[in-house]
């Protein structure tokens, strides 16, 4: 796979088509890591190919504008080849399955289909898969299955080789945390695909233990669950000082992030909330209230925590930041756009951007009528805003540059369904449902959901859903691993029994994997599509 200059090619397609993504196929030398390669595969240095992409033509892109002063042209770089390269993987599946549809049964068959895997996929598959398709052919659903749990295999590996180069990245914007006045970030997104990316793309956080991320439909997240997070987190505060003492007048961060469409507001915005924008943030807001009332009527009012509301334009993955007043208090109608702000700093110096950042987050808080607010939030909760907004102005040039402003596929696109703890270390829009459980029961309304999704993607068309079912468990705790292998099958028997007309048809394929609880920790497969 090509993508040394995935950026300009992206760029170059959207000058001819703005409506229709056209995504190349991976062969047999794509890429597993993020170092960018050129057309023999031969690996690029990330620096070189950064200063390749600061000093294109801008003809080469759509004729729109130059790029924000705030920009960070190198990390978008890395990004588009991270997403060419995944999306690649799934985007082979089925032009290889048909390539291996077509081909007659016989003898020869079993070598034929390696071959043709091999050159579409970069693997070969089971050999156990074709023993006896020489007959009948082999079973495509399950085929489908296996491949796409390959993808998301070496997928896992590609984040995973990154995170580890991102150690001074992790340490420093922990350390910016704190410097904020929050020794715990907590963040609770709407679980659609697209907002997958979150973390990585659209507000640039690395992944750490320092940052949780939990998804739930509609941004409704778990009150007690998170309570209880706050209380373990405090603990460990208490006892070990990390990452901050007791003493050290650090607070506990809780962030919800809903989300929307400005070009189709009442179709493709929250489907736990009907597309209604105005029922989703104050839903969010009402959670956050709770939480944090929760903790001071518990724990008592020195108990402090900060709460904080963010939505995210899944059209163009620009960003809203509700901004708090002096008090704490979250108002929906009291925010800073991030693509308006975007329109107003694009012509400014770097410094000057930068600048009109933080008074734009001030403005925000000096308006009257239904947005008016108690003076300003604290310097720490400012800045920790005034971040986010720039992080987030690299993503709005990176769709604007890769996608022409707009996604093409504004709505949902997901590969498969992330069940139980969800798989961290992958994070990319539209790549899976998130439906976060421990028992069927409790996390049915999501797993509904994500099945209506993919029933539309794949069983409309013939192909099964992918269920990846992924447990962490902590290695220190005796028969940790043996309890949470037993999770993993209650839940996909639960699954099973509560879709059995799917099941019986083979249109649900199944993965079962578990980690030990540090990021980055290795995959341990327990049971596999095939």
């Amino acid at each position: 796979m090509n993508t040394r200059n995935a950026y300009a090619i992206r760029a170059a397609k959207m000058q001819n088509s703005r409506t229709t993504r056209s995504r190349r196929v991976a062969t047999a030398s794509a890429p597993a890591g993020l170092a960018l390669a050129n057309a023999d595969s031969t690996p690029v240095p990330l620096e070189e190919a950064a200063a390749a992409l600061s000093t294109q033509s801008c003809s080469s892109l759509p004729p729109r504008h130059t790029r924000h002063p705030l920009t960070d042209g190198y990390m978008n770089a890395r990004l588009a080849h991270c997403e060419e390269s995944v999306n690649g993987r799934f985007d082979a599946i089925i032009p290889a399955l048909r390539a291996i549809a077509d081909r007659p049964y016989g003898s020869g068959y079993d070598n034929d289909v390696q071959k043709i895997a091999s050159q579409y996929l970069g693997y070969k598959l089971p050999q156990s898969s074709l023993e006896y398709a020489w007959i009948e052919g082999p079973n495509m659903k399950k085929l489908y299955g296996h491949c796409a749990f390959t993808a998301l295999q070496k997928s896992v590996e590609q984040f995973t080789d990154d995170l580890k180069n991102q150690v001074e990245t992790v340490q420093d914007t922990r350390n910016f945390f704190l410097d904020c006045g929050y020794h715990a970030v907590d963040i609770s997104p709407c679980s659609d695909g697209r907002l997958k990316g979150l973390m990585r793309y659209i507000l640039r956080l690395p992944l750490s233990s320092f940052t949780r991320r939990k998804a739930y439909a509609g941004a409704l997240f778990d009150v007690e669950t998170d309570v209880k997070h706050w209380a373990d987190t405090e603990l460990k505060r208490f006892r070990e000082g990390v990452p901050s003492t007791v003493d050290s007048g650090t607070r506990y961060l809780k962030i919800a992030v809903y989300h929307f469409s400005t070009s189709m507001p009442t179709h493709e915005g929250c489907a736990a909330h009907g597309s209604n924008d105005k029922q989703a943030i104050g839903a969010a807001i009402e959670r956050l209230e709770q939480f944090k009332e929760a903790i001071e009527n518990s724990f008592c009012c020195g108990a402090t925590t900060d709460i904080l509301l963010i939505g995210v334009d899944t059209d163009n993955d620009s960003i809203r930041v509700h901004t708090p007043d002096s008090t704490g208090k979250i108002n929906a109608y009291r925010y800073v756009d991030n693509a308006e702000l975007y329109a107003s700093t694009v012509s400014l110096t770097e410094d000057d951007g930068r600048i009109s950042v933080h008074e734009t987050i001030r403005n925000s808080c000096m308006q009257d009528g239904w947005a008016k607010a108690d003076g300003e939030p604290h310097e720490g909760m400012r800045r920790l805003i005034a971040n986010l907004l720039i992080n987030n102005l690299s993503q709005i040039d990176y769709v604007s540059d890769l996608y022409g402003g707009v996604y093409s596929d504004i709505g949902h696109g997901e590969k498969y369904i992330s069940v139980g703890d969800g798989i961290e270390e992958v994070q990319m829009r539209n790549l899976a449902y998130y439906a976060h459980l421990h028992t069927l029961e409790e996390g049915v309304a999501d797993m509904d959901v994500g099945i209506k999704i993919l029933t539309g993607l794949n069983v409309k068309h013939g192909l099964p859903i992918p269920i990846a079912i992924h447990y962490r468990y902590d290695a220190k705790v005796p028969s940790a691993r043996e309890r949470v292998i037993e999770k993993a099958q209650r839940v996909k028997a639960a699954i099973q029994k509560r879709y059995a007309d799917l099941d019986k048809e083979d249109f649900l394929a199944f993965q079962l994997t578990i980690q030990d609880r540090p990021t980055g920790s290795e995959f341990e497969l327990v049971e596999s599509a095939l």
